[in-house]
């Protein structure tokens, strides 16, 4: 890729309006041109525009694609498939002049030197989703101003207004591209010590030039544990038992101390059943590393909040409220002199870390924002938020579309609980959603996350095509089980219902081949079943360690 001036642009060339360079990406037909054709404005973030990317293209370097063989054109089509995959997921954003890949306090700290630096340099490589995508364009600086970093995850910006005063309330969740994927296949952490669904959620408020900036953490238990699909409602988890996991694990929280401070962990999950042991192994590894900026506390949200007692939410947020104090926020006065800096932060999680994590975030964040809002002004002493109906409910609802974009970037579909979030209570109606959204995600976790699964791992580059390759791991041969199974369960099925609906000369007749149909039908459930995760549709294109 070269840098022409607009007068050597022949006559014969074709040009057309876009929105930016999302990168470059190899497949079997060579090399394609990704770019945004559509965006919406989101907001202003300190007089920068922020950006949602709406539509994509995929260009072609070749002309033409017939000097591949058939097979080549299949698979190019499916490469092509899973790219576009990733960018029908919805929740890319950017800015072209403003950085969004750090934190207010981080762009506050910097140097000299990092305020000189292309977006593309200074950008945070754990949240640049075409990272992989722009190293070409990285590696030629000529080429910087035409690209940016883009981000994954989520962004709301609403002015409100509290007192006749008007502000700007703003939600940025940032999902890392280090160990991305989809829900039962990616878990725990990698050897580099990163977590799966990791997500920096970032609160803002802008008031008269005056600013605050509110962040929390949320990833997969960090240690070497899966829970491969296998058809069954809910997979066991897994312990790693052949993996140093205090390696992966000091690395994991070293990382979390340098960039956020100390560090609250919040774990959410079940302390009885198949997550009991994650539980236990997780607070283990806390007190083996014996780190006085770590502290670990368990709550079991389903226990606690059995038979709608949402109220008892409260016992958490109340319990953390000192070390909330202590950790403060970042704070920039008017005048643009930084008055206070958050010096730790809470990292929640719960088996996904989308519901029942996002729902203690929200609560988390609204007792830092009505600190903040009081400070400013906004809110007069002994004022409280959840007495504001307007931004109660412009609140509850931003934090409720957080909850499901990063629920349909990981698990498939919407998050659960979200009634709880947008109302402040448990309604019967949200439990029928929340069935509703189970049953989805069961399918799309069975049997279409390893295509998704495939298609992250090739837009990041954790896998890369090679052209010479004469076959590419999409050529999976299924085992006979595979194909043979199922057929043999639909026709003992249908046999079942023609014998119900077309009965024999005597009732002793009909009822024999009910049982008879009805038993085959039944066995050979059985058999997929116990070997249920030959039947899932598991990832294809990234070796078998990696997704372990």
């Amino acid at each position: 890729m070269t840098l022409s001036g607009i007068k050597d642009i022949p006559p014969s060339g074709v040009t057309r309006p876009i929105c930016g360079i999302m990168g470059t990406t190899r497949l079997v037909a060579g090399m394609y041109l990704i770019v945004i054709t559509r965006k919406r404005k989101v907001g202003d973030l300190f007089g920068h525009t922020v950006w949602k990317a709406l539509e994509f293209d995929v260009i072609s370097y070749k002309k033409t694609i017939l000097h591949l063989t058939d097979i080549q054109m299949q698979d190019n089509k499916t490469f092509l498939s899973m790219i576009s995959n990733v960018l029908n997921t919805d929740g890319f954003y950017f800015c072209t002049d403003y950085d969004l890949t750090h934190t207010q306090q981080r762009l506050s700290n910097t140097s000299p030197d990092f305020q000189e630096m292309s977006l593309l340099e200074r950008a945070d490589q754990r949240f640049m989703w075409n990272g992989n995508l722009l190293r070409e364009i990285i590696a030629q600086p000529e080429l910087h101003k035409f690209a940016f970093p883009v981000i994954h995850g989520f962004i709301v910006m609403k002015p409100c207004c509290i007192n006749g005063k008007v502000f700007e309330w703003i939600l940025i969740s940032r999902r890392s591209c280090f160990r991305a994927g989809v829900r039962y296949y990616v878990r725990g952490i990698d050897s580099e010590g990163h977590a799966a669904n990791f997500v920096e959620t970032e609160q803002i408020v802008q008031y008269n030039n005056a600013q605050a900036s509110f962040v929390q953490t949320r990833g997969s238990m960090p240690f070497f544990w899966s829970q491969r699909p296998n058809l069954k409602y809910k997979p066991k988890p897994q312990i790693s038992t052949d993996t140093n996991h205090m390696d992966g694990f000091r690395r994991h929280f070293e990382s979390q101390v340098l960039i956020y401070g100390k560090q609250v962990i919040l774990n959410l999950v079940n302390q009885k059943g198949s997550e009991l042991p994650l539980e236990q192994a997780f607070a283990k590894m806390v007190n083996g590393m014996e780190n006085v900026l770590i502290k670990y506390i368990a709550f079991d949200f389903h226990k606690e909040c059995s038979k709608m007692r949402w109220h008892r939410l409260q016992i958490l947020v109340d319990a953390v409220s000192d070390m909330q104090e202590e950790f403060g926020y970042f704070m920039v006065s008017s005048d643009g002199k930084v008055t206070s800096e958050q010096s730790g932060a809470f990292r929640s999680n719960c088996m996904d870390c989308l519901d029942r994590t996002n729902v203690i975030q929200s609560l988390l964040a609204r007792r830092s924002l009505q600190s903040q809002l009081q400070r400013m002004g906004v809110l007069h002493v002994g004022q409280k938020i959840e007495e504001q109906a307007d931004f109660e409910k412009i609140y509850k609802n931003a934090w409720a579309d957080n909850a499901n974009a990063c629920a349909k970037q990981y698990a498939g579909t919407g998050a659960l609980k979200t009634d709880f979030t947008r109302t402040g209570k448990r309604t019967h109606w949200g439990l029928v959603m929340d069935g509703w959204n189970s049953m989805i995600r069961y399918y799309k976790n069975n049997f279409s996350d390893g295509f998704r699964q495939d298609s992250i791992d090739l837009f990041l580059g954790n896998y890369t095509v090679d052209e010479t390759e004469s076959l590419t791991p999409l050529h999976v041969q299924k085992d006979w089980k595979f194909l043979l199974l199922p057929v043999i369960m639909a026709v003992a099925f249908s046999m079942c219902i023609i014998c119900l609906l077309m009965a024999g000369d005597t009732w002793t007749e009909t009822l024999a081949y009910l049982l008879f149909w009805g038993m085959a039908s039944a066995l050979t459930a059985a058999v997929i079943v116990v070997n249920g995760r030959e039947f899932v549709d598991a990832p294809k294109l990234v070796q078998k360690e990696k997704m372990d």
